[in-house]
């Protein structure tokens, strides 16, 4: 009796772009499953669209998966400062497509020789005129198998591959019904004559998805496939390709067919699809709205403006010779270029919506959080908690050891932001205020670099532990702390915050400013508490609320009405700094000035 072979999993993304939330939970369930056998999950580039694919894509994609805990057993290696992730220890590479193709012509001469594919010599202008004609007749276009017509013979259709005319090479489609084996949806059945000859190798010599990925599954031994639902209408062509494949070794044996799960697609709230494509509606609704206020011609000179400012970065795609044409395309829905929706966004002063990991990372938000909301779309314990309530928070490794194929649901999943927004407020106030400083320094680093490059050690923990209380995510940090790079010599004050605070009541508010900032020269220590002691013994003695000091100080030394609790703004400016915004907030309200 033989075992049963090791669980095998997959995630196979093309680096075309930023990994996106959707390929993400696709990866975290393989992940998943995986480890929950004690199995292998593999990590696979399909690079063989060269002209999008590029190495940047790649590897921010492993990065991004490692970020998230999601480490592969076996794919390239990404070396991170604290451990390598990847590696071959079952000798299946390489795997990069690209990297990959002597293998995938190999299998595609086998399939020739044996009749079950043949070589396709029209032209591009050849097949569009085949396709007008169907559609001037209301006719669905299949290819007309005018190729096998052509040349009946295995061994004309070799001698005229060898030639080097240029060709493609479609799959003889079979003559049978066809049933995907699903997991989470049953039995989905495809008749006969429904599959069309499909191409399985381009012109360009590089094999098409649908033919590399069957080779590369069986050949690194995947057992399980679990993907979105998306792509269910390409399952039967693959299942149909591992029944005409035998294996091209001592073995001989035919394909496998992995054990298929599809899951369910992840929506927007009201139900559209999550996609990059939402980053331009966002924008061009934006753009729209400053067209209708104002004219196209003024929103064009901004577009332009930003564009010289960003044209040296390196995911600019560097537009044609006519950027006015570019920006129509994109106003007008004809483009969904990211890169302009980010332009425009950087333009209009708007927020795009999250769509691809890098966007959550960049906007500061924990891993942990992201997972798990990732492993409820589509999927739950089923575990309640003692107040009777759905187990909902949990961890990688919770996951690890629960997660099964059967408690996959079959609906749409729905992307809740808010919730997600939650879990990550909830996971950063679970935190210590040093674990956050810590963390939340690291991410600054990376995105607002200014910001800690400007405070020590001591500065940054009171800094940290005072936007800790309302900070949903690390960049609502940066907000609270925006008044540590405002300038000691700024003489730039909101305005209405002025009126308010400093100028209403005959100048009230200026003129306690003055009083207490010779008392703010001698509190000692310069620390939060004795700060704060310090302001309402000096609201008692002059009878007024702590409103009416401490809001003219904020004032004075924030620029705004709003910062993080005074004592602790005051301690992470210094005695120094907070001494001199007050002295040019006094100096630039000045009657006399």
């Amino acid at each position: 009796m033989t075992s049963a072979p090791p669980v095998v999993t997959r995630f196979a993304p093309s680096p075309t772009g930023h990994l996106h939330i959707g390929g993400a939970r696709s990866a975290l369930f393989c992940w998943a499953f995986a480890r929950r056998h004690g199995g292998h999950f593999v990590l696979r580039i399909e690079d063989t669209d060269q002209a999008r694919s590029s190495d940047e894509s790649a590897r921010g994609i492993m990065e991004d998966l490692a970020w998230l805990g999601i480490d592969w057993d076996e794919g390239p290696e990404l070396k991170l400062p604290d451990r390598t992730v990847g590696g071959d220890p079952r000798s299946v590479g390489p795997f990069f497509q690209a990297r990959r193709v002597h293998l995938y012509n190999q299998y595609i001469m086998q399939l020739v020789e044996r009749g079950r594919a043949y070589p396709a010599f029209e032209t591009t202008e050849q097949l569009e005129a085949k396709r007008k004609a169907a559609v001037a007749a209301k006719q669905t276009y299949r290819y007309d198998r005018a190729a096998l017509r052509e040349l009946p013979e295995v061994k004309d259709r070799l001698k005229r591959i060898e030639s080097g005319e240029p060709h493609v090479v479609r799959f003889l489609a079979p003559a049978e019904e066809v049933i995907v084996h699903d997991q989470v949806l049953g039995d989905v059945k495809y008749g006969e004559g429904e599959m069309d000859d499909f191409v399985i190798r381009k012109a360009d010599g590089f094999p098409t998805y649908h033919f590399a990925v069957v080779i590369d599954d069986e050949l690194m031994g995947v057992t399980h496939v679990m993907r979105a639902q998306e792509h269910l209408n390409n399952t039967p062509r693959h299942v149909a390709l591992q029944r005409a494949l035998v294996r091209d070794d001592a073995d001989g044996r035919p394909f496998k067919t992995p054990v298929y799960g599809h899951m369910p697609l992840i929506v927007n709230m009201d139900a559209s699809k999550m996609s990059k494509r939402d980053k331009a509606k966002v924008a061009r609704a934006a753009a729209r709205r400053f067209v209708d206020a104002f004219s196209e011609d003024d929103l064009f000179v901004r577009f332009e403006q930003v564009w010289k400012e960003t044209k040296d970065l390196p995911e600019n795609p560097r537009p044609p010779n006519d950027l006015k044409e570019t920006f129509g395309d994109f106003l007008s829905g004809e483009s969904d270029s990211v890169f302009w929706a980010w332009v425009m966004s950087r333009m209009l002063g708007i927020e795009l919506p999250e769509i691809e990991v890098s966007d959550f990372r960049q906007n500061g938000y924990l891993p942990g959080p992201i997972t798990n909301f990732l492993s409820l779309l589509g999927w739950n314990p089923g575990m309640k908690l003692p107040n009777g309530k759905d187990l909902e928070k949990f961890d990688n490794q919770f996951l690890a050891q629960h997660f099964d194929i059967e408690r996959i649901g079959k609906s749409s999943a729905k992307f809740d932001r808010a919730k997600l927004l939650s879990f990550n407020a909830d996971a950063i106030g679970a935190l210590t205020d040093e674990a956050f400083a810590a963390e939340w320094r690291a991410w600054c680093r990376t995105y607002e670099p200014a910001l800690p490059n400007h405070l020590d050690d001591r500065r940054w923990l009171i800094l940290a532990r005072a936007v800790k209380q309302r900070a949903r995510t690390m960049r609502d940090g940066v907000k609270s702390a925006a008044f540590v790079l405002r300038p000691d010599d700024s003489s730039e004050f909101d305005k209405a915050a002025v009126e308010k605070n400093l100028l209403a009541g005959d100048r009230a508010g200026l003129k306690l400013l003055a009083e207490f900032r010779d008392l703010l020269a001698k509190i000692d220590p310069f620390e939060p508490a004795a700060i704060n002691s310090a302001i309402e013994a000096f609201a008692a003695g002059k009878g007024v609320g702590m409103g009416a000091v401490a809001q003219p100080i904020r004032v004075a030394v924030a620029g705004s009405p709003v910062s993080p609790p005074l004592g602790e703004t005051l301690a992470v400016i210094g005695r120094q700094g907070a001494l001199k915004r007050i002295d040019t907030c006094l100096a630039t309200l000045s009657p006399n000035r």
